[in-house]
């Protein structure tokens, strides 16, 4: 893969072949020293050893989807605010899919999904280093119906339509890095923006959703807002209860 748009964003731009879990090849590389800007992406089409949410792992068909890994190191002071980095994530994500599917419903299901149409294209995971945040994406590209993982999940492929991976790419870069910057300049989501934006792609707000916390709870409510702190509100019969990025388990749009 050229990309000339992403390398010239990128600090640099690493693309590999295969690659086991490109979060976990770029934390390596991190860890010994390698010389990595901001922001340096690592990414491969054939991932073997993809890592998810509660450390599942997953393996994708070569050259079906994109696994992207962006090391970010100019950070707010303030690591309060680092909890709306995934967001930062996901909102850029959500713009890059979107302006490559006009007239789709593309949007963010709280806190690290971006659906197409109700349906998974784009899975987020956010890591902390000692030398700055690794955000890894995993896009559905060429995946074929047969080959999603799951029935809620979607593709560039199913939906007829040929990414331009260098544009998506791009997008989300040059959008992330500019909404990370917002947020280190002000060390505030609100007075950054970056509130008022992840809320409105959040496809969460407004609707009936099912929240698993990691101890079992079972919470089912009406999802009404974000906190300042990117904590997801959900109405429980009357009760406001915050939900915290890291305790979800999945908020399904029911």
């Amino acid at each position: 893969m050229r990309l000339p748009r992403t390398r010239a964003l990128a600090d640099p731009l690493i693309v590999l072949d295969t690659c086991g879990s490109t979060n976990a090849e770029l934390r390596g590389r991190v860890d010994a020293g390698e010389r990595l800007g901001h922001p340096a992406v690592l990414l491969t089409d054939a991932q073997t050893a993809g890592r998810g949410r509660l450390d599942r792992t997953w393996a994708t068909p070569a050259g079906s989807a994109l696994a992207v890994s962006t090391l970010l190191r100019d950070l707010p002071d303030d690591t309060d605010a680092w909890g709306w980095i995934p967001l930062a994530a996901g909102v850029a994500m959500t713009d890059a899919v979107a302006a490559q599917l006009p007239g789709r419903d593309v949007g963010l299901k709280w806190p690290n999904d971006v659906l197409v149409d109700g349906r998974k294209i784009c899975g987020i995971l956010a890591e902390v280093t000692a030398r700055g945040i690794i955000v890894g994406t995993g896009v559905n590209t060429s995946m074929t119906e047969a080959q999603l993982p799951v029935q809620t999940a979607t593709s560039f492929a199913v939906l007829g339509v040929g990414v331009d991976v260098d544009r998506l790419l791009a997008d989300y870069l040059s959008a992330l890095t500019a909404l990370v910057a917002e947020l280190t300049r002000s060390a505030d989501a609100v007075a950054s923006g970056l509130h008022a934006e992840a809320e409105r792609r959040c496809l969460s707000i407004g609707r009936d959703v099912d929240v698993t916390l990691p101890g079992g709870e079972a919470l089912h409510g009406r999802a009404v807002r974000l906190q300042h702190d990117g904590c997801l509100v959900v109405d429980v019969d009357g009760t406001a209860r915050a939900v915290a990025a890291g305790d979800v388990v999945h908020a399904r749009l029911t």
